[in-house]
């Protein structure tokens, strides 16, 4: 694992403050998520709330990449791209993931937003999504914590419903860059065995599959989608490690 960068009380606020203001956004492209609202409007919306409160969207030209958030539905496992041909319907399950900078540094947070009426096993997948990511968060915030706790943590959680985690997609640090040292696997593994040290800031964003793990990129370069079709869910923080064990950073005020 390469070096990994301490940062300083003041980085930390200018993270928490970018952080808050992607997790006010985040809050309010949800309430969009209903019945016939095109994933495009949502990401106008993102755009203009963002500018609108000083921030700039990571994601717009983000290695190419064409919106200001990722709109993930049902099958998607991640990095959707916004469209006015996606309309939501009943029964959906959406991830918006908003990432923001705000004087100089990320904050980067998604969740899943419930359209209309959903069915129970939908409902329990993105509840054990939820569940995965706090395990993760839980973990990394234990004394003599390591990177690979984070993993086995989540997978623990995931395989006791019987779901799987996505391997191709991970967590990642975060501040004055958008994708930092380290990299976070949200899997069982035996690889990641750096200590999480007091100023380490970092994403856990497990992404939680109801089939099999593997994953498949459409043609757009962007989308991932389950290979054998099954939905998918994610929630992420933004976290730093303190003295005191870890703070969520990507909370609204």
């Amino acid at each position: 694992m390469a070096k990994i960068k301490i940062k300083s009380p003041k980085e930390i606020e200018l993270i928490r403050d970018a952080g808050a203001l992607a997790a006010e956004t985040l809050i309010r492209a949800g309430e969009l998520c209903k019945p016939g609202v095109s994933t495009l409007e949502i990401d106008n919306f993102v755009g203009e709330y963002t500018k609108k409160h000083g921030g700039i969207s990571a994601c717009l030209g983000y290695h190419g990449y064409p919106k200001n958030c990722c709109i993930s539905l049902n099958e998607v496992v991640c990095h959707g791209i916004p469209s006015a041909e996606i309309i939501l319907k009943d029964g959906d399950i959406v991830n918006i993931d908003i990432t923001t900078i705000l004087s100089g540094y990320h904050g980067d947070t998604s969740a899943m937003f419930l359209v209309g009426q959903v069915s129970y096993e939908a409902k329990e997948l993105v509840s054990v999504a939820k569940e995965c990511m706090d395990a993760g968060i839980q973990a990394a915030g234990e004394p003599l914590a390591k990177y690979l706790d984070i993993g086995n943590a989540i997978q623990g959680i995931a395989e006791e419903y019987g779901y799987s985690v996505v391997e191709d997609y991970c967590g990642h640090g975060i501040g004055r860059g958008f994708h930092e040292e380290p990299t976070i696997l949200h899997f069982r593994n035996n690889e990641l065995k750096a200590m999480i040290e007091p100023g380490h800031v970092f994403t856990i964003e497990p992404m939680i599959n109801m089939g099999r793990y593997a994953t498949k990129t459409l043609k757009d370069g962007w989308t991932a989608v389950t290979k054998d079709g099954s939905l998918s869910a994610q929630f992420e923080h933004t976290v730093a490690r303190t003295k005191n064990g870890i703070e969520i950073l990507t909370l609204a005020r």
